[in-house]
């Protein structure tokens, strides 16, 4: 009868065990000496050589040819532990012997010497089964058993043993064994059972593995059932991992934005029988994959799934950054959590796949992440779109028009009342062109009516001309509305928004920006912002400038720009009827 690999090449000595050097020579030298505990206790996932220690163990405390704590093998005692045919060592499974009846029958059997061999092993796998009672049944005797008596408990779920027995047990941890052990051991194996594996191969089985020896002899012993030469495209083909194709088909078109292709790929897979809970978990895994190869490039290698080859990680790599990898991974392990749970999994899985497309559509921060990069871009691509589209700047606001100086009047006609001598510098408004307060607004109360200034007097003819108006000083706000338009021009759409709630203007070489709430102060106050400003205001005054932001306006009673329109039309439209004489 044909017998398995991982049951044919089980080790048989200490040095056969691969990857658990720190146990093993512990494990030697113990027996070596003479210096054994009464329990140990073997932890550890799958398929990493638990069992198989204990069985060396038992066989090393009763070889009646030990070399150096090496078993030798060729005893009565090896080869009945090896047949199971030695009463003596007894390897009991918890999980079909769990009671507390089971372990009341052990503890009274124990008592007795050995008939043939110095000790008594008792081997308990997956000890964490154990109900309480059995646990509370088996704690007398593993505290003080009887000098000929050897308990070794292994299990994979460590933290459900009780501590009451973690304490009276020597602990050994076993680790995952590194691929590249595990494809040293598929070469030799391969070799010694005639087949031709190749190393590629070895290696891809080493990481489907995932850390466990016995796992990795499974699936060569799968792929040696076909003749041939185990390669690469042999092992996805036999162990079934041809539908990796499809998912990375599917992966590329979620990270092109192509809702309407991976709505239709997913529609293809459920229809051939793809489980999308199956689905969910290979993307997640290439997800995974992508990450980890772009964030580790160097060591990260030994953390790959394996199920990838690496063209198709770096065609999927182009253009795609770590941040979305997170995203992609977080949604698709919320989405399998909730498969479970869930009435209909395939629309689960495709609102799963359109939030993947579209980062917008989750409503949470990451949409508002989201939109943000779509006002800075210049918008996200539309549902069903194939390719994102070109980066865009946002375009610039229109320069304001000049101001055109005033023209002298006509010979022989009179000037329009508005045509005034321009008040001082020191009673300048902070922006250009406010007229004076309507004569006819009522006084604050409380206080006195001011007196009506005379109307201002019409020019006649031969009256000099009025000069045109006199620059405005740079302390003024006048230089902040000349360059807040530049400003932007250098900066993001969120700055540009923000200057909006924000003036300026020179003061002793320092340009002070008064913001209007502590959102715009905290928001501006960047060197990005204070380089753009500084910049743009000495190439305007031929000087270096400093720039300093405070927290509210110094002319708190200075209209803004749209209560400046709305006075201006009500100003103007006292002269509707004005008619030159």
């Amino acid at each position: 009868m044909y017998q398995a690999l991982y049951r044919k090449w089980r080790p048989k000595a200490f040095a056969d065990v691969v990857g658990q050097s720190h146990i093993t020579e512990t494990l030697r030298r113990q027996a070596a000496q003479g210096r054994l505990s009464h329990a140990y206790l073997f932890t550890g996932t799958r398929g990493t050589g638990k069992t198989t220690c204990a069985k060396i163990l038992a066989k090393a405390v009763n070889c009646q040819n030990p070399a150096d704590g090496d078993p030798c093998g060729q005893c009565p005692a090896c080869l009945g532990i090896d047949n199971g045919s030695l009463l003596d060592v007894l390897e009991l499974d918890a999980a079909s012997n769990n009671g507390v009846d089971h372990v009341r029958a052990l503890r009274d059997e124990a008592i007795y010497s050995p008939a043939s061999v110095r000790y008594r092993v008792y081997i308990i796998d997956e000890v964490h089964m154990l109900s309480t009672a059995a646990f509370n049944a088996l704690l007398k005797i593993l505290e003080e058993p009887p000098a000929h008596l050897i308990f070794i408990l292994a299990t994979t779920e460590l933290h459900k043993v009780p501590a009451t027995i973690l304490s009276r047990c020597q602990r050994f941890a076993f680790k995952r064994i590194q691929p590249q052990d595990i494809a040293a051991r598929l070469l030799h194996v391969a070799g010694q059972e005639g087949m031709e594996l190749r190393p590629e191969a070895a290696e891809l089985l080493s990481r489907l593995a995932d850390g466990a020896l016995r796992d990795a002899l499974s699936l060569l012993d799968q792929c040696g059932a076909a003749a041939g030469v185990i390669d690469s495209p042999r092992v996805l083909e036999v162990l079934g991992l041809a539908g990796n194709v499809q998912t990375g088909e599917l992966m590329d078109r979620l990270l092109r934005r192509d809702v309407q292709g991976a709505l239709l790929q997913l529609d293809r897979l459920y229809s051939g029988g793809k489980d999308v809970g199956a689905l969910l978990g290979e993307l997640s895994t290439l997800t995974r994959d992508l990450l980890i190869r772009m964030t580790a490039p160097r060591g990260g290698a030994a953390l790959l799934s394996g199920g990838y080859d690496t063209a198709l990680m770096d065609s999927l790599s182009q253009g795609v950054s770590p941040t979305r990898l997170i995203f992609m991974a977080s949604q698709l392990q919320s989405a399998s959590a909730a498969l479970p749970l869930s009435p209909n999994r395939r629309t689960d899985a495709e609102l799963c796949l359109m939030r993947l497309c579209d980062e917008s559509l989750c409503g949470d921060v990451t949409a508002l992440a989201a939109r943000l990069t779509r006002l800075e871009e210049g918008g996200l691509p539309a549902a069903g779109n194939s390719a994102p589209p070109a980066r865009q700047t946002a375009p610039a606001a229109p320069p304001p028009p000049p101001k055109a100086a005033p023209a002298p009047a006509p010979s022989g006609l009179d000037a329009p009342p508005w045509e005034e001598m321009p008040p001082p510098a020191s009673q300048q408004p902070p922006w250009e062109d406010v007229p004076p307060p309507l004569e006819d607004a009522p006084p604050p109360y409380g206080e006195p009516a001011a007196p009506v200034p005379p109307a201002p007097r019409r020019r006649k003819v031969g009256d000099p001309v009025p000069p045109p108006p006199r620059p405005r000083p740079a302390g003024d706000g006048s230089l902040w509305g000349e360059l807040v338009e530049k400003f932007k021009d250098r900066l993001s759409i969120m700055y540009q928004l923000m200057l909006d709630d924000a003036r300026g203007a020179v003061e002793d070489g320092v340009m002070v920006v008064r913001c209007g709430d502590g959102l715009t102060l905290e928001s501006l106050n960047c060197p990005e912002v204070q380089e753009v400003i500084r910049a743009v205001t000495g190439e305007k005054l031929g000087q270096a400038v400093q720039v300093r932001f405070v927290l509210g306006d110094k002319d708190s009673q200075a209209p803004r720009p749209a209560d400046k329109l709305e006075e201006l039309i009500r100003q103007g439209s006292k002269y509707d009827s004005f008619t030159v004489k």
